[in-house]
């Protein structure tokens, strides 16, 4: 008897890990969620890429990346908190008068995993409103903080119809690119394909290396033949 119930008790704890570790890859994967629309990479043949940007709005990088986007001729999609726009109402609708188009990245950049369906709609909605309040009429887009999504965002963003857009090519997410605008650039060039979601962080002082690589991103794919387009724009094409 002792012998079957030490049995049932590993099988079960066997059990418990593989489900947990099931849902640990569904909640990470980039391409893969279990109901609801998911974007990663639009299947074009159109030289056409979409250059998106998480976080903010922050006044230490504001003036550099409108100035830098502006003086390439291009527009982006930014994803910001809702948080930061709280904290720099003034900042929102310069991205919006610029012709940026502004993503939802949540509220507070919290891990939109284990959370209660009456969380995920707070984080959701209330950014909305300040983007709205910002000025911004179009499409909101939604990003998962971290890229991390289960089934209570799932569900909601499904219910709202919304799909959650990820990205194929993150430069700065790994620390041997990330340290370097050469090398950001560089895994760019390589890396992207008609159709793909580029994703980097230029908000904060630590991520100086990113928004140094914006220009050499910009001309390097351009004379590549591609063209600049937002989110919605790509989902068009």
């Amino acid at each position: 008897m002792k012998l079957r119930i030490a049995a049932f008790c590993t099988l079960a704890l066997l059990t418990l890990l593989a489900l947990a570790y099931g849902a640990w890859r569904i909640a990470d994967a980039r391409t893969f969620q279990l109901f609801g629309g998911l974007v990663a990479r639009v299947e074009t043949d159109s030289p056409v890429v979409a250059l998106t940007f998480d976080d903010g709005p922050t006044p230490a990088a504001t003036d550099s990346i409108l100035a830098i986007l502006e003086g390439e001729g291009i527009h982006a999609t930014f994803f910001f908190t809702g948080a930061e726009l709280s904290e720099n109402p003034a900042l929102g609708p310069r991205f919006v008068r610029a012709g940026h188009e502004l993503g939802n990245h949540s509220y507070s950049h919290s891990r939109m995993v284990l959370k209660s369906p009456g969380f995920v709609r707070r984080e959701i909605e209330s950014t909305d409103s300040l983007i709205r309040r910002a000025g911004y009429a179009g499409t909101i887009h939604f990003r998962p903080p971290y890229g991390k999504k289960l089934v209570a965002l799932q569900w909601y963003l499904r219910r709202t119809g919304r799909k959650t857009i990820m990205w194929d090519v993150e430069p700065d997410s790994y620390a041997d690119i990330g340290g370097s605008a050469e090398r950001i650039v560089a895994h760019v060039l390589q890396n992207v394909r008609p159709g793909s979601i580029i994703i980097l962080h230029v908000m904060y002082p630590s991520r100086r290396e990113s928004l140094r690589a914006v220009p050499g991103i910009v001309r390097g794919l351009e004379e590549r033949g591609y063209r600049f387009v937002t989110v919605s724009e790509l989902l068009r094409s």
